[in-house]
């Protein structure tokens, strides 16, 4: 959106006169969205060839592509300590950083902490690499070899003293209209003169369908030579584990993954990390007179949000001109941030005509590892991780298509899994601790009765740790079932944008979990709050929980 683009955060001066910059013409016409995100099998197929998915010299050398060995000396420890962070991807914003302010607080815990599992969206808005230096590297500097002088990192050469293992985000996939970039180099004069106030994400390109985050994150071997592929794996696939050879991820040296969805075991806890990106796509619409009810339904849904997000483009220039106060300018941007989602979250709805291509092989390959790790008694937890939450009471993400289409792909999964494991031992769930971002807020959730394997599950939402939070929403903290029948989810603990006027509060947080001794292993969460409240920014843990 225009507004989006130009009127960001910025904040007025006194005696500065801020009129509505306009737009060409032809751009002022555009009934586009701000990004747009590659089809499933684009992610699929290019994320594949970016790390040579089964080469045949990683078939050769007998090597599993989706696993990695934390080399740190301390893995088999059975107590440990980690951190959890979510949709952080965030610049300076109103002159300061909520992202850097989260990553010092994470500085305290460091050092109990063996490493940090990021839940996605690393960057805003598009995924860029231009972004990385700002929205990343300079935030997360600590925790990088070299980041005393952040400016010199590049972010496809990024090496982390305490580890860092993220899982794609939304966000990290999109990629940017060409007009949108053009319309940002315009708007590049009006941007450096306010730069401590106008916080604009977004550069020439996007992520280039998730180019940039594979450079920065994966051990991206796509144009290396058969000679050099060679050495590579030689040197860096020494690990063994029981699967074959794999990867040795050593902090301070060689902090690759080896996929966009992967699993290592430390101190006796398996954890799985996914790439909700590629099993998110909504269900089909019924056939007949219902479905066109519903189509009906949704196309009337997004008219409105249409209808509302022009309001806002028509508010944000008469907000700069009255020189409002950048709480309200943010406000603004908040709200066209989340019309953008449901608008983006009922199109997919509406395209969706048959079953969209979905990430069958990596659904399978999560089915067939937690089999293994149940019948392998050396593991005595499992902890899952990836961007979508499932379950969630976040006001724009409840109910929707995408999160139901995660829901119900990871159903068939643990029934699966269930399946073919029952019975259960005593007191033992399926998974212990489910792990997502997606929402902007921290949540803890349990289900219920699900009538799935899913039930009676822990599931925590880390998506407030640096980008706008997000209220609850008005329902109430239970979910229903589709017929509304029975609760299957209880939230527990909601922590996000709330207040109005001078008692809004905007509380950024992440989490550190303490791992004990035991099977099943007792897990202590321990949520850590950065807020701003009043200008004024204070930091406090909220009281631990055990799951």
């Amino acid at each position: 959106m225009p507004s989006k683009l130009l009127f960001r955060g910025l904040r007025s001066y006194p005696r500065l006169e801020m009129k509505p910059i306009p737009l060409p013409p032809r751009l002022e016409s555009l009934e586009m969205q701000l990004a747009s995100d590659p089809s499933i099998a684009e992610k699929i197929q290019k994320m594949q060839n970016r790390v040579r998915w089964q080469h045949p010299l990683c078939l050769k050398h007998n090597i599993d592509q989706t696993r990695l060995v934390i080399d740190d000396g301390r893995a088999d420890d059975p107590e440990f300590s980690f951190l959890v962070v979510g949709d952080s991807g965030a610049g300076r914003h109103r002159g300061d950083s909520p992202q850097r302010r989260v990553a010092e607080s994470m500085l305290a815990q460091g050092q109990e902490s063996r490493f940090t599992l990021h839940m996605g969206d690393v960057i805003y808005l598009v995924g860029s690499s231009e972004q990385y230096l700002e929205n990343f590297i300079e935030p997360y500097r600590d925790f990088l070899v070299g980041g005393e002088s952040p400016e010199q990192i590049a972010y496809d050469q990024m090496v982390f003293k305490h580890p860092m293992l993220p899982v794609p985000g939304n966000h990290d996939y999109y990629d940017l209209p060409l007009a949108w970039g053009l319309l940002s180099q315009i708007t590049l004069p009006i941007r450096r003169l306010f730069q401590d106030q106008l916080d604009l994400d977004v550069g020439w390109h996007g992520s280039y369908a998730g180019d940039a985050y594979a450079r920065a994150f994966l051990d991206y071997l796509r144009g290396v030579n058969e000679s050099q592929l060679q050495q590579h794996l030689e040197r860096h696939y020494s690990a063994t584990t029981k699967t074959g050879a794999c990867l040795r991820y050593q902090p301070g040296d060689f902090t690759r993954l080896p996929n966009r969805y992967y699993t290592f075991r430390y101190g006796g806890i398996d954890f799985f990390a996914l790439d909700s990106n590629t099993f998110n796509s909504p269900q089909p619409l019924p056939e007949g007179q219902v479905g066109d009810v519903l189509r009906r339904q949704l196309e009337a849904e997004r008219n409105q949000l249409g209808q509302e997000r022009l309001r806002l483009l028509e508010a944000a220039p008469k907000a700069m001109s009255e020189q409002a106060d950048s709480e309200q300018l943010d406000d603004l941007y908040a709200k066209a941030e989340q019309i953008e989602e449901q608008i983006r979250d009922i199109e997919k709805q509406l395209e969706t005509t048959k079953r969209s291509k979905i990430d069958l092989e990596q659904l399978k390959w999560l089915e067939e590892q937690l089999i293994a790790s149940w019948n392998d008694p050396e593991v005595r937890g499992r902890i899952i991780y990836f961007h979508h939450p499932p379950y969630v009471t976040e006001a724009t993400k409840w109910n929707q298509g995408q999160t139901l289409a995660i829901r119900q792909s990871l159903q068939r999964v643990f029934d699966a899994v269930h399946d073919a494991i029952a019975p259960l031992p005593e007191n033992r769930s399926l998974v212990d601790l489910i792990l997502n971002g997606h929402a902007h807020c921290l949540e803890y959730l349990r289900t219920q009765e699900t009538g799935h394997a899913d039930a009676h599950l822990n599931w925590i939402v880390c998506g407030g740790s640096g980008f706008s939070l997000r209220r609850q929403r008005s329902q109430g903290s239970a979910l229903k079932s589709q017929d509304k029948q029975r609760v299957i989810a209880q939230s527990k603990l909601f922590v996000g944008r709330n207040g109005h006027g001078s008692q809004k509060r905007r509380p950024y947080s992440y989490l550190r979990i303490d791992v004990a001794t035991g099977c099943p292993p007792r897990l202590t969460v321990r949520p850590f709050v950065v807020e701003r409240v009043q200008k004024q920014w204070r930091e406090y843990a909220l009281s631990p929980f055990s799951i």
